[in-house]
């Protein structure tokens, strides 16, 4: 959709008047619209292939939000201007499309800067809060099965062939192996519905100021699941875009920071500590799984989906590189 339609629909449905500019995504048309004196928004236009009931869900997840813990950086929900929720509309291209507009939070995403030890233990601290406040929500499609939930992760082993052969796909495989010895005690940890998305490009930051993290967007991957994939989710997008195999003592020097920010407000269980390091080298299964298969199918897109994966490589292979006993006592030692 071009912006001049997106621009269109705002005024339409939201009396929201302005200049619209894409934002880079994965599948939905999202625009920044600046409204100028009533201020920015973000403008959603889901894939035709959206179901409502998810997306349903995670306006319901702001909304609860909202009332539990008002503090907290998040996005808010806007309802058109009949009160809808989530008005669909006709475009021009003959498509029913679901409409959101969320508030705009003010920053830079952390993808594009840099972080200090006790700046990521805020970040930790945030996502324990999040967690807190989620305990208690539920909806009928929180329990979707969601592909970059690494519960499912031995799910995607048919997309091994998408992956480069040579190293790239032993360490994979690997991680895949590794993960099956541990999904039987995955099973039977704690879930509920979380974030799970605790990644750079989806924490909004501000480093004058005190908070440091201004804003968690993008409720997209919501989903109830275990605490330690959530939590292993967030440790992992904080490992070196670069790694240095003999300078560095292991990957989890930055992400220790973000653990010990979180296990100020939230505990975790001497098994969920054993399980983080293998689920976040998961996540980086996933991750390579998932990208390595979109770019093929959307070259045209390639540049983003591929935007986190080459720094991925590194650290499967250092995963690769050492025992499981000495993964299982990352945390723990």
């Amino acid at each position: 959709m071009g912006a001049a339609e997106a621009e269109e629909i705002a005024a339409r449905l939201y009396r929201a008047r302005g200049s619209a500019t894409r934002f880079e995504t994965e599948k939905d048309d999202t625009f920044l619209l600046n409204c100028a004196a009533r201020g920015k928004f973000v403008l959603k236009i889901a894939h035709p292939s959206e179901r409502m009931e998810e997306l349903d869900f995670q306006v319901a997840l702001m909304r609860h939000l909202e009332q539990r813990a008002p503090d907290l950086p998040v996005p808010r929900a806007l309802r058109d201007a009949d009160g809808v929720d989530l008005p669909i509309v006709t475009t021009r291209a003959g498509e029913r499309r679901v409409v959101r507009l969320i508030t705009f939070l003010q920053g830079t995403p952390l993808d594009r800067t840099s972080a200090t030890a006790p700046q990521r233990e805020r970040i930790g601290e945030i996502l324990a809060k999040l967690r807190h406040s989620m305990a208690d929500f539920s909806h009928p499609a929180d329990g979707r099965a969601l592909a970059w939930d690494v519960t499912h992760l031995l799910d995607l082993a048919d997309l091994l062939s998408f992956i480069p052969g040579g190293g790239k796909r032993a360490w994979t495989v690997r991680a895949l192996e590794r993960f099956a010895e541990v999904k039987p005690s995955l099973d039977l940890c704690r879930r509920q519905v979380l974030h799970n998305d605790f990644n750079t490009s989806n924490l909004v930051v501000n480093h004058a100021s005190p908070q440091f993290l201004t804003g968690v967007i993008d409720f997209g991957d919501a989903v109830r699941t275990a605490v330690a994939v959530d939590v292993s989710t967030a440790l992992m997008n904080q490992m070196p875009k670069t790694f240095d195999h003999g300078n560095r003592r292991d990957l989890f020097d930055e992400p220790r920071d973000v653990l010990r920010g979180y296990l100020r407000h939230a505990e975790l269980t001497d098994e969920e500590l054993r399980l983080i390091p293998f689920l976040s080298m998961g996540r980086l299964a996933v991750r390579a799984l998932l990208t390595c298969w979109r770019a093929e199918i959307f070259p045209e897109n390639s540049r983003y989906i591929l935007r986190h994966t080459e720094a991925g490589w590194a650290h499967l292979e250092w995963f690769h590189s050492i025992s499981t006993a000495q993964i299982s006592d990352l945390l723990t030692r």
